[in-house]
């Protein structure tokens, strides 16, 4: 993928948005290969398709508002960034319609099933696809005639269609009708003749246009749709109830200004026109699609042989000797946890105990995106309601989470949780729990510390890393967190923290970052043992990419795997040579972060919740962990080791910000890193037995 390159200070950096793209094509990739099971194929099609469309709600938003208010070259460099953005957006899609119509559709037919797509509705099918639209899509139909007068508001990524029609007096009119996807099933399934047929139900809706409009003829229908700009515009500073603003902005964010106009290709240009006038959409991007929207909806089709699914894999389930509590257990050693290889029983009892054990007196947590039907939220109800002292920090701005978190939020309080929400101008992505147990005269301090959040429906297939602990020191830090935390401000000069194991963002993550990378550069430059490997999501920040570049240029070997936005140019002479990128991509979201620093030999490692992104230093607290214990250490490096061996999932990240198949060398066997971890962590919890 070609890519526009920024310069700044003499490097060079990727686009973030062109980079991001990149990633989604490489999504892309994965619904193409022989090897995957058709299903998964096509709910790779899903995420790609919802992938763009919050990228449409979010990013090009912000693109447009920055170009707005932009002037020269500034303005001139942002209108490039847009088109070239709009043009790769067009390949990829016109691909997206290639992967379906020429491999997906053909081999579901090799099934019998005939998923009906862009033809003419099957002969055999016609009375049931009459039926199921009288007795049950009829009933959610809206019909809204268009004319000069018409202001109707478009609701963001719902389907319609624009329906052209004539009278016997010659008359022309036009109508826009509501698919009602959200009150019936996207697709609808009906058997005949052993074949399975497969429906969208757009096609019912066009099918039975005569019996909407009776005595009309039908020019024409075309399916639209409209992406709306979803930030809730809070402002920094506030007064009165957080809760209340969120929720009220939240109603409006399907209100948003429109982003993108997605129509159906050979939609009359004077349709088009009259479209725009009347869904005030003169500030967005015009893109032809295909014939149909919302593809993330394929994720929901009815296809559950097991054959088309994904082959179970291992799921480790941390074992505690009977008759001991968890707690004693971590008490005894540090545990590491790498869900969704470990199963999430773990985690979950640590909030069971905390809640039930009578010895637990403080339990306090950050939560950033909670499960819709929390277990780890009803634990501290009940601990709350069993007489702890529960103070829970919920980040009531995650984007797309506000509502839940929001409801949880309010449950929680009305049980007797202390909450705390929100910093104005300020997220809290941390990922913190923290126990305070009486033994004896004393308090012991029980952590635990992850890359993801609390979060049991996502832990089933975001691959993350969990410490529990009671390292004394490293959890001190931990409660001094909590205890700003409390004060809902940002960082003044007076909030002096002295984080000696703990990196904080918004108090010493960057600077400490900077400091363990200026050691190996300094150790190459000694000839002494340097290095440095990294993994995480997303990597934009130009301050600390500009430091990789001068490790690089000092001769220190960096090993990055960074699974989206990628701004740092690798392989570059004089710049970047000894810097290299893999992106994984496989069944589980890469998700968890890993920093590790050769430190002449003696390897320092931190995992955490932090990516390298503008948003994660500067504006958001974040916290990255050592790992001390060895065993642990040598788990971590053995994890990353796997992926950098990977040859049949990853990809490098050339100069060019391409996706490029890793070179596989002579005698090399296929390294799967996902499989080869599952198995791994398996493996270590027998003994080490096969």
């Amino acid at each position: 993928m070609d890519s526009l390159l920024k310069q700044t200070k003499g490097y060079t950096f990727f686009d973030r948005d062109v980079s991001w793209l990149s990633f989604n094509e490489r999504v892309l990739m994965e619904a193409e290969r022989v090897a995957v099971p058709l299903m998964e194929r096509i709910r790779f099609l899903s995420i790609y398709s919802s992938n763009l469309d919050e990228f449409y709600r979010v990013r090009v938003p912000a693109m447009a508002a920055l170009k707005r208010l932009a002037a020269g070259k500034e303005r001139k460099a942002l209108s490039a960034i847009l088109q070239q953005v709009h043009d790769v957006v067009i390949r990829q899609q016109k691909h997206f319609g290639e992967i379906i119509t020429v491999q997906i559709l053909p081999l579901l037919r090799q099934h019998a099933i005939h998923l009906v797509y862009n033809e003419l509705m099957p002969q055999c099918i016609h009375e049931a696809i009459r039926q199921y639209f009288i007795h049950t899509v009829a009933t959610f139909i809206h019909i809204v005639p268009v004319n000069g007068e018409t202001h109707f508001f478009s609701e963001n990524n719902r389907l319609y269609l624009i329906v052209s029609t004539r009278t016997r007096k010659k008359a022309t009119q036009h109508y826009i009708i509501t698919i009602p996807s959200d009150s019936v099933s996207r697709f609808y399934r009906i058997k005949q003749n052993d074949v399975t047929y497969l429906v969208f139900l757009d096609d019912i809706v066009k099918f039975n246009l005569d019996k909407i409009f009776p005595d009309k003829e039908i020019i024409s229908a075309n399916s639209f749709k409209i992406t709306r700009d979803s930030e809730l515009n809070l402002e920094d500073e506030f007064t009165g109830n957080l809760a209340r603003k969120i929720e009220s902005k939240i109603a409006e964010r399907d209100l948003g200004l429109a982003t993108r106009f997605l129509f159906e290709p050979g939609i009359p240009a004077n349709t088009v026109s009259m479209l725009r006038d009347c869904l005030d959409l003169k500030d967005a991007t015009f893109m032809p699609g295909g014939m149909y929207h919302n593809l993330k909806d394929l994720s929901s089709l009815p296809l559950h042989d097991a054959d088309f699914q994904y082959e179970p894999w291992p799921r480790t389930t941390l074992a505690i000797p009977t008759g001991t509590s968890l707690f004693e257990t971590i008490c005894q050693h540090d545990i590491l946890l790498h869900p969704p290889y470990h199963t999430y029983d773990a985690v979950l009892r640590f909030f069971n105990e905390a809640a039930i054990d009578a010895s637990v007196t403080t339990i306090y947590v950050t939560l950033y995106r909670v499960a819709n039907d929390s277990r780890i939220a009803s634990a501290l109800i009940s601990a709350a309601k069993n007489g702890k002292k529960v103070i829970v920090f919920v980040e009531l701005k995650a984007r797309f989470d506000e509502a839940n978190n929001i409801k949880w939020s309010k449950k929680m309080r009305a049980a007797g949780v202390r909450i705390i929400e929100s910093i104005p101008g300020l997220k809290v992505h941390a990922k913190l729990a923290l126990v305070l147990r009486k033994h004896g005269k004393s308090t012991d301090l029980i952590g635990l510390i992850a890359t993801g959040n609390f979060n049991e429906s996502t832990a089933r297939y975001y691959t993350d890393h969990i410490l529990m602990t009671c390292n004394k020191a490293m959890l001190a830090e931990v409660e001094l967190l909590f205890n700003f935390l409390k004060k809902r401000k940002k960082r003044t000069k007076k909030d002096r923290i002295d984080f000696k194991h703990l990196l904080v963002g918004h108090f010493n993550l960057q600077e400490r970052f900077i400091e363990l990378i200026d050691r190996e550069i300094n150790n190459a430059r000694s000839g002494l043992p340097s290095g440095i490997t990294i993994k995480f999501n997303n990597l934009e920040d130009k301050v600390l990419i500009g430091k990789l570049y001068e490790a690089s240029q000092a001769g220190v070997r960096i090993s990055m795997i960074v699974r989206g936005i990628c701004c740092l140019v690798p392989g570059v002479k004089g710049m970047s040579d000894t810097i290299t990128i893999t992106r994984i991509i496989d069944r589980y979201l890469e998700h968890g972060r890993i920093f590790i620093f050769e430190n002449n030999g003696d390897a320092e490692i931190y995992l955490g919740s932090a990516d390298w992104m503008n948003r994660n230093i500067y504006r958001r607290i974040e916290v990255c962990f050592p790992v001390y214990d060895a065993a642990l250490k040598g788990e971590v490096q053995e994890i990353v080791k796997l992926q950098l061996a990977d040859n049949t999932q990853a990809v490098t990240i050339d100069a060019h910000c391409s996706n490029c198949a890793p070179v596989c060398r002579e005698g090399e066997g296929d390294v799967r890193s996902q499989r080869a971890i599952a198995n791994m962590i398996q493996q270590k919890a027998s003994g080490g037995r096969s």
